[in-house]
C-alpha cells in the first residue's frame, strides 16, 4: 500500500480536505494511503487526493475487488431494504479515517418512507469537523451508494450539525480499528 505508483493516465481527483477538483496528469507519482468504500485516498507531492473507483485502472488496481463487492451485493439483495441501506452506508468512508461513516457515528438518522408511491431514503449525517471540505463529497457518496439499490427511487442525504459529533459516538468496532480500545 505504501509503494509509489505512477498514474497510467490523467485522472480527475478531489483534493483533501478542501473538496476542490484537481487533475492529476499521467505519470504523477502517488502513494495509496487508503482504499475503502470503493475510493482511493492517495498522497501526491501536492497533498492528499481522493480518486474514484472508476479511475482505479489508472492506479493499476485490479477490478476483481469490485467484482467481490457485486457478489456481496447479490447476496444482500434478499435482505430487508433497511439492512441493505445500512450496508451501503457502511461502505462510505471519510478519506482521512479508515472507519466507515456508520461506525464513526456520523449517521444520526436513516428513514425509509413511501412518498407518492416512491421509496425514499432520508439520511441525516454529520462530519467529524464542520469545516471539512469533503462533506459534500462524502454525502454524495452515501447518496450514490443508496441509489444503487434496487427499489430505491430517491435518496436524500442531509448534513446536520446538531448534536455536534464527538469521539464517544464511535462504535466499539470503530474504536478497535482506530486503536482506541
Amino acid at each position: 500500500m505504501h509503494q509509489e505508483i505512477k498514474l497510467t493516465r490523467e485522472v480527475t481527483a478531489i483534493q483533501i480536505p478542501s473538496g476542490d477538483t484537481q487533475v492529476l496528469p499521467v505519470g504523477t507519482a502517488v502513494y495509496i494511503t487508503q482504499r475503502l468504500g470503493g475510493t482511493y485516498t492517495v498522497a501526491t507531492s501536492q497533498g492528499l487526493a481522493r480518486i474514484s473507483a472508476t479511475d482505479a485502472d489508472a492506479l493499476g488496481v485490479n477490478p476483481v475487488e469490485e467484482e467481490k463487492k457485486q457478489v456481496a451485493a447479490e447476496l444482500l439483495k434478499d435482505a430487508p431494504l433497511a439492512e441493505q441501506v445500512w450496508t451501503q452506508l457502511k461502505a462510505v468512508y471519510d478519506p482521512e479515517i479508515p472507519v466507515d461513516i456508520v461506525n464513526l457515528g456520523l449517521v444520526y438518522d436513516c428513514a425509509i418512507e413511501e412518498i407518492d408511491g416512491q421509496t425514499v431514503v432520508s439520511v441525516k449525517m454529520t462530519l467529524t469537523a464542520p469545516g471539512c471540505g469533503m462533506g459534500p463529497v462524502i454525502a454524495a457518496d452515501a447518496q450514490a451508494k443508496i441509489m444503487s439499490l434496487a427499489g430505491i427511487d430517491d435518496a436524500r442525504v442531509e448534513l446536520v450539525w446538531d448534536p455536534a459529533w464527538n469521539q464517544e459516538m464511535i462504535s466499539e468496532e470503530g474504536k478497535m480499528i482506530l486503536g482506541m480500545v
